[in-house]
């Protein structure tokens, strides 16, 4: 009996995607319109309802064309064996389980390497995003836009019931990347959002190095965004489960913003390739 149900649960499993975090291009006869990142660490007691209330919301504009992968840091509380009997029953579920790698960031990579959508997202695990709302950031997506987030600073957003403190890390921590990388993080009001879609042509071929939980940061300076949306939503309190905000969270933040920023400077003291001086030359002489 334990046989059979481990057989069953692997079965459920894909294989996780290894080496560079670097999102391939696709070819059109695997794509689909959309396929959305869940990571997840110790989040056994949400994953099924948010499944369920995710489901319909990107049916109702992705039709059939969408799946859902689910990302699982091998939590102690088996959220990865939910994901996995989640997935050997719905052909829209797939369910990674990472051994010797930790970090939502990376682990959300990881899941759009193994992705198929043209559009790519990523929601948190919790239940605090609300999983209605990712209908209205793929259909923001449909006028051309490279980016959809999901704000809790735009008309409409907000917080429920955060603490003082709470709200002074996060503003801060704003401000904090918008003084360190302004021409960036100034594209959205919120960069501290988990909670968004991206175009999978403006990522994909990029070699990624993100770091923490904050990997909306990473995605400003390093892809091809152009245009940007956002759509207001209020941010939940959690129901059940741990929250994963600590010290260390906003250490690494920090430490990501101060490592972008020394790349941006770096790139920008790069000698421009031959050719574009020679144009640059040719033009001056017209």
């Amino acid at each position: 009996m334990l046989s059979e149900l481990l057989d069953e649960i692997s079965e459920g499993l894909s294989s996780v995607p290894s080496g560079e975090l670097v999102v391939p291009a696709l070819s059109a006869c695997e794509s689909l319109k959309f396929s959305m990142v869940v990571p997840t660490r110790n989040e056994s007691h949400n994953l099924v309802e948010l499944i369920r209330l995710l489901k319909p919301a990107i049916a109702s504009v992705a039709g059939d064309s969408y799946e859902i992968i689910i990302v699982d840091d091998n939590s102690p509380d088996g959220t990865w064996r939910v994901a996995a009997e989640l997935a050997a029953g719905d052909p829209h579920i797939v369910a990674l389980r990472r051994m010797n790698e930790r970090g939502l960031a990376t682990a959300v990579v990881r899941g759009w390497q193994a992705a198929r959508g043209e559009l790519l997202g990523v929601i948190d695990g919790d239940l605090q995003h609300p999983p209605e709302v990712t209908a209205q950031l793929i259909a923001a997506m449909r006028e051309g836009a490279d980016l959809a987030v999901a704000s809790r600073e735009a008309e409409g957003g907000g917080t429920s019931d955060w603490s003082v403190l709470r709200l002074l890390i996060s503003r801060g921590s704003r401000a904090l990347g918008k003084m360190l990388l302004p021409d960036v993080l100034s594209l959205v009001s919120d960069p501290m959002t988990g909670f968004f879609v991206i175009r999978r042509t403006a990522i994909q071929n990029v070699v990624l190095a993100p770091c923490g939980y904050k990997i909306l940061v990473e995605l400003l300076v390093r892809s091809r965004i152009h245009s940007v949306v956002e759509v207001g939503y209020v941010f939940r309190s959690r129901q059940r489960g741990e929250s994963k905000a600590s010290v260390m969270v906003f250490v690494d933040y920090v430490q990501h913003l101060l490592r972008l920023r020394a790349d941006a400077r770096a790139s920008s003291a790069q000698p421009a390739p031959p050719e574009m001086e020679n144009e640059t030359a040719a033009a001056g002489r017209d």
